[in-house]
């Protein structure tokens, strides 16, 4: 069993990404809006604007409050659409309950789309093109080719469907020419498609979902949960203890996913940059 340090692959991505930023004269600018005060949310603009900062990228935090209208939030992602110094939007989720998240993520610009949330991307991810990808999802392509992981042949099962992770990991990887099973709260018997995964996903939020009588022997396990566990911090949705001794490889939590997802932000809002220069996806 060898642990897939996630850390270390982010601070290999962030030399090659401070290098080329330099080298090539570049003022990346990140926008980031923020509609109301959630804890987790604030959690996470930290690690952003951490990011940022170490990458020499402008981090702009725009905060509306939590009664916003969803005319307020879109003229402002218009204004941050038109800004040319803006290479990046993100939309902190979760939004409140009065806003439709769906449509106000699509108010983005696709160039600018660094979540890869929007139809257009989204799209041009099902069709294998040049495109902004879900962070989380390419962060764990990047965890896997860094560690010399072939996926082309392998069978991925990956439980948890969201828009944000799991659809877009399923496409990836099948793009990269896996067989993809993904599960979900409706499907039945998901031991049968667990046991036969020589690489697991797991996104579902429920900490210790995964025990070791899931897994085959010497699977490769990927924990995207992050669950605050009385006592004992943050943990994952999989059984770490337990599930390790069975596996060849398993990410932490923390340590694991979380540090891929950032680097692959990052990354994007380079490569944002570069598509938007190259113009390869069309402006809304």
């Amino acid at each position: 069993m060898k642990i897939l340090d996630g850390k270390e692959v982010k601070e290999k991505i962030y030399i090659k990404l401070k290098e080329k930023i330099k080298n090539e004269k570049l003022k990346l600018h990140l926008s980031v809006i923020q509609i109301g005060n959630n804890d987790e949310s604030n959690i996470y603009l930290k690690q952003k604007e951490k990011m940022a900062k170490e990458l020499n990228i402008e981090f702009e935090h725009i905060k509306l409050d939590k009664n916003s209208s969803e005319k307020d939030i879109i003229e402002k992602i218009d204004r941050l659409n038109k800004d040319t110094k803006v290479h990046g939007i993100l939309i902190q989720l979760p939004l409140p309950s009065h806003i439709n998240t769906e449509k106000i993520q699509n108010k983005i610009a696709p160039l600018k789309d660094i979540d890869g949330v929007t139809d257009i991307n989204i799209g041009r991810l099902i069709h294998n093109k040049n495109c902004l990808i879900s962070p989380t999802a390419s962060g764990i392509i990047y965890l896997l080719e860094y560690n010399h992981i072939q996926i082309e042949g392998k069978n991925v099962t990956i439980i948890g469907r969201s828009n944000l992770v799991g659809k877009p990991l399923a496409i990836l990887m099948n793009n990269h020419n896996a067989t993809v099973s993904l599960c979900h709260s409706k499907t039945k018997n998901i031991k049968e498609y667990t046991k036969k995964a020589d690489i697991l996903i797991v996104a579902v939020g429920k900490k210790n979902f995964i025990t070791k009588e899931y897994i085959k022997n010497g699977a490769i396990v990927i924990d995207i949960g992050i669950n605050r566990f009385e006592n004992k911090g943050l943990v994952g949705d999989v059984d770490f203890e337990r599930v390790k001794k069975k596996t060849s490889l398993i990410t932490p939590v923390p340590g694991g996913v979380g540090q891929t997802t950032i680097a692959a932000l990052a990354v994007n809002i380079y490569k944002a940059n570069k598509l938007r220069e190259s113009k390869n996806i069309g402006e809304k």
